[in-house]
């Protein structure tokens, strides 16, 4: 198992250095690696703009609250495990309109902790097992499925658009669809294969993946559409 980078972001001290210790006790646990970096509140960690697998999100901060932190955070990362931290158990709920993958009441307690820390970390795990070697004219790259948020073709010329930037190919938008096959991908179009964890609105006939809009056929509407509401029905997750 890779490291797992986590964030805390939690305006209370006393709460994120009890999550921290439960992650170096889980680490020791169950022999994996673990970074942890603590955000006292939601407007720094956006200001940072780090990638992480896993964050640990209170709901009510000062400045902007967790909720408003993860719809921005969605329009860049679709992919992120979020479980939201709280207090009240009642505004957890709406932790789900954001796709959280679970959320932990405080006080929390480490078996609580450590079974839903563990489905985490099951998830990252198969998540990293699907990937895709891109080759072109310099060589190849490896492009994972968790930072894809779309492939493009345009003639034999394939482009995979990631988090980390744009990566240039060539080959059949078919044969990526093999690769992806069983994970949360579909094609809008005959030219878009969109990774359904990135989509943050659907309007007529266009989705927004991220900040890019890509049209969406007739013929592939329906088909689409199912997929998508598929996907949400689950909660977003893989």
């Amino acid at each position: 198992m890779h490291l797992i980078k986590t964030a805390i972001v939690e305006d209370e001290k006393a709460c994120s250095e009890q999550l921290t210790k439960y992650l170096e006790r889980y680490a020791n646990e169950h022999d994996v690696e673990i970074q942890a970096e603590i955000y006292p509140n939601g407007d720094e960690f956006l200001s940072v703009g780090r990638s992480f697998d896993v964050i640990f999100m209170d709901i009510e901060m000062p400045g902007t609250d967790g909720l408003s932190v993860v719809k921005r955070l969605r329009e860049t990362d679709g992919d992120v495990i979020v479980f939201f931290v709280t207090g009240l158990a009642q505004y957890a709920v709406n932790g789900y309109e954001v796709r959280a993958f679970d959320f932990m009441v405080k006080p929390v307690g480490y078996y609580d902790f450590a079974i839903k820390f563990s489905r985490a970390v099951e998830s990252i795990a198969g998540k990293r097992k699907c990937e895709i070697w891109v080759k072109s004219r310099q060589g190849k790259k490896l492009v994972t499925a968790d930072k894809l948020m779309y492939v493009e073709i345009m003639r034999h010329n394939l482009v995979f658009h990631t988090t980390e930037g744009d990566v240039f190919g060539t080959g059949t938008l078919k044969s990526v669809t093999e690769v992806f096959e069983g994970l949360p991908f579909a094609l809008c179009n005959q030219c878009y294969y969109v990774n359904l964890s990135y989509v943050t609105e659907v309007r007529g006939l266009y989705v927004y993946v991220g900040s890019d809009k890509i049209q969406i056929s007739l013929p592939k509407k329906k088909e689409f559409m199912r997929a998508l509401n598929d996907y949400l029905a689950t909660g977003g997750r893989r």
